[in-house]
């Protein structure tokens, strides 16, 4: 039996732990944690997630565990936004001030560079529903009976408010978003200024219907009450919905003017959902082709899609060429670089490819169309 000496022996571990290394990053990269977009032209992408309840209101865990999760998935920003009436761990955590897991959250958060914002969530039945609030000062005084008046002190505040799940089935038993007088009325006074389209893992036609007719920023959140991992099965893949925000500055000032601007984009089961003008922008910044070249003396060229994204993106040929490796349908994977064959009839100096964009959504059943060139 040959003998492995301890020089050896060190090698054959290196070489092991090396490709475990290389295997576990390779599986990351694809499939992992951190929720990246590229910038845009002119533009930061911040990804951000604004609506999470701790044990502080209805929620299952401390709130450092909440900035924890946000660090794992690295996103930029998050707002802690407890329910200001409805507190069922009161007679194992009273706390009279509504802003203290804001405190421990941000406390936590010190030494990192995650941005974490003050809100709270205006629990009320219809007409008005529920609402957070985010970039308040103090969330007690919002503590009223009266509904309007909480929503008079978030604006007095500077506060801003965006309906919650209007989707929500323990409010329409047929799961169809509405606005009410009120939501109206609200909307018109300014202290109304967005609408969750994406609320934990439901998705409303309606709610994007919404925000597109009354000019409300389009968000998404988790509305995460349990732990982020076992909800959304991040170790198998998965992630948490969050708003992309097209900011000018990596900053709660940053974030604020890019949610008045209505400059957002929201992310759900690697789709993208936002008006044409925000959401076109970040899927250019996304997908390229990275080279092209013709196969020998063939007209068959080599096209590498890349995708510089955490989104997957499924595409549908709308080209005046055909494939020679696929069919019309063809998946770019984040992070991943696809080839494609091409028939060009002839030889060509330039290539010009359409797609529609099946998983990204500008109005219900409406899919943009991605135009992507190259020299050859």
């Amino acid at each position: 039996m040959k003998r492995i000496t301890p020089l050896t022996a060190f090698f054959l571990f290196l070489g092991a732990f090396s490709s475990t290394v290389q295997a576990r990053q390779a599986h990351e990269h694809g499939n992992g944690r951190a929720i990246e977009f590229p910038d845009t032209e002119g533009f930061l992408s911040l990804t951000c997630d604004f609506h999470m309840h701790t044990v502080f209101s209805d929620g299952e865990v401390w709130p450092s565990i909440r900035v924890q999760e946000a660090l794992r998935d690295q996103i930029d920003c998050i707002a802690v936004t407890e329910h200001l009436e409805y507190q069922p761990h009161k007679d194992d955590i009273p706390h009279p001030d509504r802003n203290r897991a804001f405190d421990l959250a941000i406390k936590s958060a010190a030494a990192s560079d995650l941005i974490v914002i003050r809100g709270s969530e205006i629990t009320r039945s219809l007409p008005f529903g529920h609402a957070n609030t985010i970039f308040i000062q103090d969330a007690n005084p919002l503590l009223l009976d009266d509904a309007e008046g909480a929503y008079a002190e978030a604006q007095k505040q500077g506060g801003f408010t965006f309906m919650n799940h209007p989707n929500w089935t323990a409010q329409r038993k047929d799961g169809v978003a509405r606005v009410e007088e009120k939501n109206i009325e609200l909307i018109n006074k300014g202290q109304v200024q967005g609408i969750e389209v994406v609320n934990d893992i439901t998705y409303s036609d309606e709610a994007l219907e919404i925000a597109l007719e009354y000019n409300l920023a389009i968000i998404g959140t988790s509305d995460i009450h349990g732990l982020v991992d076992w909800q959304y099965d991040i170790p198998g893949g998965g992630h948490r919905p969050v708003t992309i925000v097209l900011a000018k500055e990596r900053s709660e000032e940053g974030i604020k003017e890019a949610l008045l601007a209505r400059r957002t984009v929201a992310w759900y089961m690697n789709t993208l959902i936002g008006r044409e003008e925000h959401v076109m922008p970040l899927v250019n910044a996304s997908l390229s082709i990275t080279s092209a070249a013709y196969q020998g003396d063939t007209s068959i060229l080599k096209v590498n899609i890349t995708n510089s994204s955490e989104s997957e993106f499924t595409l549908r040929n709308t080209s005046d060429f055909r494939f020679h490796d696929r069919a019309d349908l063809m998946i770019v994977p984040p992070h991943h670089t696809v080839e494609v064959l091409v028939k060009t009839g002839d030889r060509k100096s330039q290539i010009d490819l359409s797609f529609d964009l099946l998983n990204v959504i500008t109005a219900p059943g409406k899919h943009p169309v991605l135009n992507l060139s190259a020299s050859i």
